[in-house]
This record gives C-alpha cells, sequence and structure tokens, in this order.
C-alpha cells in the first residue's frame, strides 16, 4: 500500500511539472526572438511610420526642450514659480547635479573633487546671462562630458532644477544691502551664527548660509565654459 501511494505521488510531482513548464514556455515569441512566420526573421515589428506613443507627442517643444522650433531659449518658466517648486528643485538638484556642480554651483563637486574633470560654474557671466531654457536644454539633450538626463528627470522637474540654477545665481550675486529688511535679518543672523560675520554690503551668495535655499556651501570660482559642440540628438543650447 504505501508503495503504490509513492508512486501515485511522484506520478502527481510530475504531472505538476510537466504543467508548470508548460506554462513557462508559452505559445509566444519574446523580445528579439527568431521568427520564420516574417521574412525578416524576427518576430519584433517596426513601427509604423510617424508613430506616436500615448502620452508623447510633445507639440510643445519650449517646454520639452527649453527651446522653440525656431532655437529661441526659453526665458520665462512655462509652469507656475512658488516655493514648492524651489524647493522641488532643490531636492532633485542635489540628487542628480550637485555630484558634479556641487549645491553651490560652483562645479566643485565631491566627484570632481575626486579626479573627475571639473564641471561648469553656474557662476561665470556667460552662464549667469543664460535664460532657464538653457538648462533645461541641457538636461534635455545633454552636452560635453554631461550626458542626457531626459530619461531620469521628467520634463517638470528639469524646469525646477532649471528655476533652482536661477535662485543659486541670484543669490551668488547678491549684496545683502540690496536684501529686503527681513531677508537681510535672517542672513545676517544666520552669518552669524555660522562665525563669518555679517558685514554689511558683503556678497550673499558668498557665503554658504545665503547661498539660495537650503544654505549651499561656499561659492568660489569655476572654471571657464566648454567650447561649443556640434549639435545633435535633440535641439541644444550653444554653450555649457
Amino acid at each position: 500500500m504505501r508503495t503504490e501511494a509513492l508512486a501515485v505521488a511522484a506520478l502527481a510531482a510530475l504531472a505538476l511539472a510537466g504543467c508548470r513548464q508548460g506554462m513557462f514556455d508559452q505559445a509566444k515569441k519574446e523580445a528579439y526572438e527568431a521568427s520564420d512566420f516574417f521574412a525578416d526573421g524576427t518576430s519584433a515589428r517596426p513601427l509604423p511610420a510617424n508613430t506616436v506613443a500615448r502620452g508623447q507627442l510633445r507639440e510643445d517643444r519650449g517646454y520639452y526642450f527649453g527651446m522653440d522650433d525656431a532655437g529661441t531659449l526659453v526665458a520665462e518658466p512655462p509652469i507656475a514659480v512658488d516655493r514648492a517648486l524651489l524647493e522641488r528643485g532643490r531636492e532633485r538638484y542635489e540628487a542628480f547635479c550637485s555630484m558634479c556642480h556641487d549645491r553651490a554651483g560652483t562645479g566643485n563637486g565631491m566627484v570632481v573633487q575626486r579626479g573627475f574633470p571639473p564641471a561648469a560654474s553656474y557662476h561665470q557671466e556667460r552662464l549667469r546671462a543664460m535664460p532657464a531654457g538653457y538648462f533645461v536644454n541641457v538636461m534635455t539633450a545633454g552636452f560635453g562630458r554631461m550626458p542626457s538626463y531626459a530619461s531620469q528627470i521628467p520634463p517638470a522637474d528639469r524646469w525646477a532644477i532649471a528655476v533652482y540654477v536661477k535662485v543659486l545665481q541670484a543669490a551668488h550675486g547678491t549684496a545683502l544691502d540690496a536684501l529686503p529688511p527681513e531677508a537681510r535679518a535672517a542672513a545676517e543672523a544666520a552669518l552669524a551664527g555660522a562665525g563669518e560675520g555679517g558685514a554689511s554690503g558683503e556678497s550673499a551668495g558668498g557665503h554658504g548660509a545665503t547661498g539660495g535655499p537650503g544654505g549651499a556651501g561656499p561659492a568660489e570660482t569655476g572654471p571657464p565654459g566648454e567650447a561649443p559642440a556640434a549639435a545633435g540628438g535633440g535641439p541644444r543650447a550653444e554653450t555649457r
């Protein structure tokens, strides 16, 4: 009796194993699998001409690329600029940009300190003159050693980062005398607390306590911008 029970159990196990393997090897073609049904020998079929995936039409090139059809960089962000946007921009900037450009945007991030070629400083005059759309364009298309971040950072976050970069630039070159009274008092208190002093007329961006939201580190002078490269892979700005 025991032998018969073991035999039945073994047959059941074999039957179940065969059923599972049959479900695993389904009668379908996997990605890049060969096929003798089509003349080109591949099961993957090319998309019809001019096919656009749902939600990927991207008619507003200014929003998606930071540059319109005429090649003009977008100056005004196409989204509402408020504190929530700046906070989001700071968070995304520190996650994706600070390792090269550092938290103050001087181009001396941690990977640069460990031997990677210096990144551009956002505080050089050429980049200070660039509109927010320029930075969106570089994040979208990439430039020089910097790859495209389009697959990692959605358009709304690219604009948030670009706006935050403009805030870093403004903070770097703003004197304490130019700040509103409440902001100036807060900045001087922060500087005093950091042991930096709070003398009138000092550059607000030259100290970590007032280098923009989050209190980035000292804003040193970074290397000059890189030479322009040939355009490719989508619209891109002239300089980095």
